[in-house]
This record gives C-alpha cells, sequence and structure tokens, in this order.
C-alpha cells in the first residue's frame, strides 16, 4: 500500500515538474487578435453571429461528406473479394458506383458544383 502510494505520488510530482518546466521554457509569442482568435472558415468572429451564410459553402460540404463516406462504404469491397461470388462482388461494387456516380451527374447538371455564377 504504502509502495502504491509512493509511486503515485512520485508519478504525479515528476508529471508536474515536466509541465511546470515546458511553460517556463516554451516559446512566448506575442499576443496577436488574430492569433489569439479561433479560426472560424474566413469570418471575422468579433463580429454579429447573424450574418448571411454562403450556401455554396455548405454544399460543398455536404458533398465532401458524402463521398468521404462513400470510400468507407467502397473500401471493404476490396477486403471480401476473395470470400464471395465475383458476379455478386462486381455488380454490388458497380451498382452502388453508379449510383454514386448519378447523384455526381445531378449535382453537376443543377450547377451545384459551380463556385462561381
Amino acid at each position: 500500500m504504502l509502495t502504491t502510494n509512493l509511486i503515485a505520488l512520485l508519478t504525479l510530482s515528476i508529471t508536474t515538474l515536466i509541465m511546470a518546466l515546458s511553460s517556463i521554457l516554451s516559446k512566448k509569442t506575442v499576443m496577436d487578435r488574430e492569433k489569439m482568435s479561433p479560426f472560424e472558415c474566413g469570418f471575422d468572429p468579433k463580429t454579429s453571429a447573424r450574418l448571411p451564410f454562403s450556401l455554396r459553402f455548405f454544399l460543398i460540404a455536404v458533398i465532401f461528406l458524402i463521398f468521404d463516406v462513400e470510400i468507407t462504404l467502397i473500401l471493404p469491397l476490396a477486403h471480401i473479394s476473395p470470400l464471395t461470388n465475383i458476379f455478386s462482388w462486381s455488380f454490388t461494387g458497380l451498382f452502388f458506383l453508379l449510383i454514386l456516380l448519378m447523384g455526381l451527374y445531378y449535382e453537376w447538371y443543377k450547377g451545384a458544383l459551380e463556385w462561381s455564377n
């Protein structure tokens, strides 16, 4: 019991000492308004939060998320290829890609991918 308490106290003191030394020896930077403010997609966080937000940013973010999830759904197809029938494996993969490409074509056709008008 005494050994456990001694080890815990020693660990706590070493950790505190390292944190104090790193705080003292760390490079101090000048407090700049731009560096101290959080990054908010290029918008000034010191102004009103009720500014109109461009719908283009939102659409591009949603499209990115859709295709990011698509990659996580396609990657297991390569892993299970030796375990399944090659016809059903390729049909499933091609059908999934066809649905996604049709969605991408629809977004392109509607002009959601055009950044400037």
